[in-house]
């Protein structure tokens, strides 16, 4: 009995050691005093992180990667959560295939979306700005959004929508007294993931970004090519803290939705 209990608890165990390792050498890296990749570190300070932080090589893609998201959240949320209430109000049969149309970005292989979207955007010049890093990841990021806020118009009586609107209220009011307060959470985790989504992508970065719009996933890759040192793990510390901390926020809103 006792062996029957020990032995998942241990391929559990080593599942995790096996995801967590390469997480954690990275995050000892990143306090190393050497001048290059080692571990152990000979020693530990802040040395990589004063570089990040004092380097406009590494701050100026930061910036336009955290614009870049700011401005997929807000055209992904909008899209997403649109689709999302057109979608819920289909016939079965077509809300199937508009569902799986919406969520092709996240089935096809990135580097096919990839090789596409700069297809798309070379024919009307946009490779290289900044515009097309937001539609692109616009369209990655709405798939989230969709499927967000999809889960939460699920849980929607709708017999709540009916009710006002048999009270005289508009539809334009019906949705913003009722139905956004109700799903609210769903479009609040959707817009996380989107966010998400937009500062961590990189294989499409590869194909249009250009010299006015680098994004840190991008720096990143460009550095592990040509340059490396601890700096590539102090941005690896701080990309996986911020990506854990929206990831623990979307959850935590998640468990409020469904309380």
């Amino acid at each position: 009995m006792i062996l029957a209990r020990l032995v998942p608890a241990g391929v559990v165990g080593l599942i995790l050691f096996f995801l967590a390792f390469p997480i954690v050498v990275v995050t000892v890296v990143s306090f190393s005093e050497a001048t290059y990749l080692t571990f152990p570190p000979p020693a530990f300070g802040f040395r990589w992180y004063e570089t990040y932080f004092s380097n406009p090589d590494w701050l100026n893609p930061t910036w336009v990667s955290l614009w870049v998201a700011a401005a997929v959240v807000v055209l992904a949320t909008f899209l997403g959560t649109l689709a999302a209430l057109g979608i819920a109000r289909l016939p079965k049969a077509m809300r199937i295939f508009a569902t799986g149309l919406i969520l092709s970005p996240l089935i096809v292989p990135g580097i096919v979306v990839a090789i596409g979207i700069y297809y798309a955007y070379s024919h009307y010049g946009l490779v290289g700005t900044p515009i097309a890093m937001v539609l692109a990841h616009t369209c990655l990021a709405v798939p989230f959004v969709v499927t967000s806020v999809t889960a939460s118009l699920s849980g929607i009586d709708p017999r709540l929508e009916q009710a006002s609107l048999s009270l005289g209220a508009t539809p334009g009011a019906t949705f913003w007294q009722v139905t956004l307060p109700l799903i609210r959470p769903g479009v609040l985790v959707g817009a996380l993931f989107a966010f998400i989504t937009s500062f961590d992508e990189l294989i499409v970065a590869l194909f249009i970004s250009g010299t006015g719009a680098v994004t840190l996933p991008r720096r990143m890759w460009d550095d592990l090519r040509f340059q490396i040192d601890p700096t590539i793990a102090a941005v690896s510390t701080l990309t996986i803290v911020l990506t854990v901390t929206l990831m623990g926020a979307a959850h935590l809103l998640r468990k409020r939705s469904q309380a």
